[in-house]
C-alpha cells in the first residue's frame, strides 16, 4: 500500500515510438559492428540478439522486483523496527516523507543522466545506492545504541542516519524509470505493451513476497527482512554488474537538459495549470496526499490501539498485495472495456471511502476481520483509481504532451507521497489516533467531486 517508485521521466523515449524504433535499429546496428569487430564471437547476431534480450529482461526485472522488495519486506514492519528508538507518529510519519522527497526530486535527473551516459552506468549506480541506503537503515537499527554509545543515542544519531538511509534509498529511485527504459531499448513500439507487463508483474509480485517474507522472518527476528533486503539488492547489483549490457548505444544519446527543465516542481506547476487535465491531476495528487497520509500512519495504529504484532501487519499487508493483483491482473482491463475509465474510477474512489471509513470505525472487538475488510478495500480503490486516472489525462492529451504530462503524474504522486505521511503524523499525535482517517474521507470527497465533474468538461472521454 506503500506508494511505489515510479520514474517521472521514461528515458530512451519510453513514452515515443519513433524513439524506441530508432533505439532498436541503434542496438541492431551496434551489436552487428561489435560482431564484425569480433566481439561476439562467429555468433549470428540474431541468436547473439535473443541470447542478449533473455539476460536484458532478466535483470530489468530482477532491479524492478528490488526497486519494490525492500520497502513492502520493511514497511509492514516499520514501526516494530523503531520501538528501541520512539514511537512517535510524527517521527514515522517524516520518515516516510523523506524517502519520497528524495524520489520526487531526483527522478528527473537520473532519467536524463540514463539518456546522456548510458542505462548501465545508471542502474549500476542506483542498485549501488540501494545497497548504501538500505544497509545503512539495517546497521543502524541493529545497533545496540545505548551500550554503545548513550551520548549519540540521546542527541539522536540513530534518527539521523536513519532519515540519511531512506534518503540515499530515495534517490536511488531511479532504478524502476532506467529499468524500463531498458526494455523500451529492446522492445519495438508494437510488443511495448507486453514488456511493459514485466513492471506491473514485478511489483505486483513484491507486494506479495515482502509481506509473506517479512511476516515469518519477523517470527524468527524482527531485523532479519532487513537482512534480507539488504542481501537481495547486493544480489541484484552483482546481477547488473556481471550480465547487464548496454543497450543504449551511443548514437541514441541525447544531451542533458536543462537545470530548469529537470526541477520537478516546475513539471508540477505545467500540468496542473493545464487547460485540459489540470483538474484530473489535482484530482490524483489529492488522492495519493490523503491515500499516503493514512496509510503512512497505519501499521502504528494497528500496532497501538490493537497491538497487533508484525505477523498480522505482514499478513493485512500481504492481502492487498493479493488483492492489488487480481485487480490490476484481471479485472480492470473487462471493467474498463464495459464501463469505461470514468465511471470505474469514481467506483474506485467508493471503495478507498469505505475502507478509509472502516479503520476508524474499528474496535478491539472486532479488529481483525473490519482492519482486513477495509485494507482490502483499500487496495481495490487504489487499483482501479491510478489506471483509470492515467488514461483520462492521456486521452485528453495529443501525442506530443503524453510524455511530460503522464512523467509529471509520478512526480505528483511522490508530491502527495512526501506531503501526505508527516501531516498525517502530525494529526494522529495532536488530534487523536484516529485523526488521519477521519481527515482523509473529505480529501476523497473532493478528489470525486473533482473527476465527476470532468464528465461535464468532456463527454466524450471514458463515458
Amino acid at each position: 500500500m506503500h506508494q511505489q517508485k515510479h520514474h517521472q521521466h521514461q528515458p530512451g523515449g519510453g513514452d515515443d515510438q519513433t524513439d524506441a524504433l530508432d533505439n532498436l535499429a541503434h542496438y541492431r546496428e551496434w551489436g552487428l559492428a561489435q560482431g564484425r569487430h569480433g566481439k561476439l564471437g562467429s555468433l549470428r547476431w540474431g541468436n547473439t540478439l535473443s541470447r542478449a534480450r533473455r539476460t536484458i529482461v532478466f535483470s530489468a526485472f530482477l532491479t524492478l522486483l528490488n526497486d519494490r522488495l525492500g520497502e513492502t519486506l520493511i514497511f509492514p514492519l516499520l514501526p516494530y523496527l523503531l520501538a528501541n528508538l520512539t514511537n512517535d507518529g510524527r517521527v514515522l510519519g517524516l520518515l516516510s516523507g523523506t524517502y519520497a522527497l528524495a524520489q520526487f526530486s531526483f527522478t528527473p535527473l537520473i532519467g536524463a543522466l540514463s539518456d546522456r551516459f548510458g542505462r548501465k552506468p545508471v542502474i549500476t549506480l542506483c542498485v549501488a545506492g540501494t545497497v548504501v541506503g538500505l544497509g545503512l537503515f539495517a546497521l543502524t537499527l541493529s545497533l545496540p545504541w545505548q551500550q554503545l554509545w548513550p551520548s549519540a543515542a540521546a542527541a539522536g544519531l540513530p534518527l539521523a542516519l536513519l532519515f540519511l538511509g531512506r534518503f540515499i534509498d530515495g534517490v536511488s529511485g531511479g532504478t524502476a524509470a532506467t529499468a524500463s527504459a531498458v526494455l523500451a531499448d529492446i522492445t519495438p513500439p508494437e510488443q511495448r505493451a507486453r514488456a511493459f507487463g514485466l513492471i506491473g508483474v514485478a511489483f505486483g509480485l513484491s507486494f506479495i513476497l515482502g509481506p509473506a517474507l517479512g511476516g515469518l522472518l519477523s517470527a524468527v527476528s524482527v531485523q532479519l527482512p532487513l537482512a534480507l533486503g539488504v542481501g537481495f539488492a547486493v544480489f541484484n547489483l552483482v546481477v547488473v554488474l556481471n550480465l547487464l549490457p548496454e543497450t543504449h548505444p551511443p548514437q541514441a544519446r541525447k544531451a542533458m537538459p536543462t537545470p530548469r527543465q529537470l526541477q520537478p516542481w516546475h513539471q508540477v506547476r505545467r500540468v496542473l495549470g493545464h487547460p485540459r487535465v489540470g483538474r484530473l491531476c489535482t484530482a490524483f495528487f489529492l488522492f495519493f496526499f490523503a491515500f499516503s497520509g493514512f496509510t503512512g500512519i497505519l501499521v502504528l495504529y494497528l500496532k497501538q490501539s490493537f497491538e497487533w504484532g508484525p505477523q498480522l501487519a505482514s499478513a493485512a499487508f500481504l492481502v492487498v498485495g493479493v488483492v492489488a493483483m487480481v485487480v490490476q491482473g484481471g479485472l480492470i482491463g473487462p471493467l474498463v472495456q464495459r464501463f469505461g475509465e470514468w465511471r470505474v474510477a469514481l467506483v474506485g474512489l467508493g471503495f478507498a471511502w469505505i475502507g478509509c471509513l472502516l479503520l476508524p470505525l474499528t474496535q478491539r472487538a472486532n479488529a481483525i476481520p473490519l482492519a482486513f475488510l477495509a485494507v482490502a478495500g483499500l487496495a481495490v480503490g487504489t487499483g482501479l483509481i491510478t489506471p483509470c486516472l492515467r488514461a483520462l489525462v492521456s486521452r485528453r492529451l495529443d501525442d506530443e504532451g503524453q510524455g511530460a504530462a503522464l512523467g509529471s503524474l509520478q512526480g505528483l504522486q511522490s508530491l502527495g507521497g512526501f506531503l501526505g505521511p508527516p501531516l498525517a503524523g502530525l494529526a494522529y499525535e495532536g488530534l487523536g489516533h484516529r485523526s488521519p482517517f477521519w481527515l482523509g474521507l473529505p480529501l476523497l470527497a473532493v478528489v470525486a467531486i473533482l473527476v465527476a465533474g470532468r464528465s461535464a468538461e468532456n463527454p466524450r472521454v471514458g463515458v
